[in-house]
């Protein structure tokens, strides 16, 4: 009896080394997500009222938990089921991951219209705040949805060969630390600023080493949030374009004699700007068809 419970505990604990090891490599497969995560939660969980950021960003975040909640069982219910439909997912959300990074780069060099988000200000009535920030609030969570299903999948599309149980403990670690890491480290940049400007204060001369790295913290924080967007828009293109070479049989032997990164960039940039194409083509049918 004794030696039994023993092996349990031994086979137990060559099971959590095993999904230890591949939580490791799926966080890193997912890795071009959550900097496009990192970046899009960061700017939209800016704009408030300081006394106002933490509160909003814990709101976003119970929104996300709840958001990995719907989607866990249902990847795993493909997984066990339907498994064929995990890779056509993974492929559907490569393309929009493409498309979204394509998207990026062609805002940036082409002008357009930004849409205008109101910044919130202590002089606004209170109801108007509390309106502005369940938007914004709202908006967050939607696009953490898209997000999740993303990290989701690629992480399901690294274990699908494996038993249930083993997808089930993986998935679910990567889906804990996507949400906690990267809330967590926006947590820290929205607030960045504010301990920056509290350094300067403590300083009543403006010159001095916490004065310094103060003003420093102030300045950097544009420059950190517009640094991840870049990043982010890489990472969307790399990821998209693994994604497109592990799972698309033809796309195999394309550029083979590339190096890993750079042809898996070219492929996600192809593919985002074919996508990209069909999406301003449909738009302008439709808005022919409207006039």
């Amino acid at each position: 009896m004794a030696s039994g419970f023993f092996a349990l505990l031994d086979d137990i604990g060559a099971l959590m080394d095993d999904v230890v090891v591949m939580s490791k490599l799926t966080t890193k497969k997912t890795a071009g997500i959550l900097g496009d995560d990192l970046a899009v939660n960061a700017e939209k969980a800016s704009g408030f009222m300081s006394s106002r950021e933490l509160p909003v960003l814990w709101a976003i975040t119970k929104g996300s938990f709840l958001n990995k909640l719907i989607i866990l069982p249902i990847a795993f219910l493909l997984s066990a089921f339907l498994p064929p439909a995990v890779t056509v997912i993974l492929v559907i959300g490569g393309i929009y991951l493409a498309f979204e990074g394509a998207e990026k780069i062609y805002h940036f060099i082409v002008p357009h219209k930004h849409d205008s988000n109101p910044e919130v200000s202590a002089a606004m009535p209170k109801d108007t705040v509390i309106d502005i920030e369940k938007k914004k609030v709202k908006s967050a969570i939607l696009t953490d949805f898209i997000l999740s299903v993303e990290i989701v999948i690629i992480a399901l599309g690294t274990v699908v060969d494996q038993e249930l149980l083993f997808q089930i403990l993986v998935v679910s670690i990567v889906a804990i630390i996507a949400t906690v890491g990267v809330y967590g480290i926006v947590a820290l940049l929205v607030r960045m600023d504010d301990f920056g400007l509290w350094l300067v204060n403590k300083n009543q001369e403006d010159k001095g080493f916490l004065y310094t790295v103060g003003n420093f913290l102030v300045r950097a924080l544009p420059w950190v949030i517009k640094s991840l967007s870049v990043i982010g828009t890489i990472a969307l293109l790399l990821v998209s374009g693994g994604i497109f070479v592990h799972n698309i049989e033809f796309l195999h032997h394309v550029l083979e004699s590339w190096p890993g990164m750079l042809r898996d960039f070219v492929i996600g940039l192809g593919v985002g700007l074919i996508a990209l194409l069909i999406f301003k083509g449909v738009k302008f049918v439709i808005k022919s068809f409207k006039k």
